[in-house]
């Protein structure tokens, strides 16, 4: 048997080890970077308006108005409480079609597992997103206010917060 490494058997050696070393990533769910197991409830079918957010913070408000549209009845109205359930910061990788691609979390909300579960499901339900037709693919960045009823706000969107006493 000839054992020889030709650049045909390397990039054959580089493209499995790279398949092993995404399957073996810690993600349990149905991206990378999902920290649970959710799944969307059923494939929507929807195609929403394209945007023309020249940048992906102006790209911000086109996906959060998207969440918001999809979600009408888990969005807490007027200002939030003093006290928050939980917060927690997500990127979301989105490719030129709005397909989400990745999730990256910059602060999970560890504590309350089920709210993370509850966002990551929320964004794969809301897939796909608006196409950003001048960017491409792009990353969009929110921070998800959870009250404890199980209804939220986004931070590009949201009504403010009331003040402690």
């Amino acid at each position: 048997m000839n054992c020889q490494l030709t650049p045909r058997r390397l990039a054959l050696a580089a493209s499995v080890l790279s398949a092993l070393w995404l399957a073996g990533c810690g993600s349990p769910g149905a991206v990378p970077g999902q920290l649970s197991s959710a799944s969307p409830s059923s494939a929507s079918g929807r195609v929403p308006r394209a945007s023309n957010a020249a940048t992906a913070r102006d790209y911000r408000r086109d996906a959060a108005r998207h969440i918001y549209e999809i979600n009408r009845s888990r969005i807490y109205g007027g200002q939030l409480p003093p006290m928050l359930y939980a917060v927690g910061t997500l990127q979301v990788n989105l490719d030129a079609g709005g397909k989400v691609v990745s999730m990256h979390w910059l602060r999970a909300p560890q504590h309350a597992p089920e709210v993370i579960a509850e966002i990551e499901r929320a964004v794969l339900q809301a897939a796909p997103f608006p196409a950003a037709t001048r960017l491409g693919a792009v990353t969009w960045t929110d921070t998800w206010l959870w009250d404890k009823s199980g209804r939220f706000q986004l931070d590009t969107l949201t009504e403010g917060q009331q003040q402690g006493d």
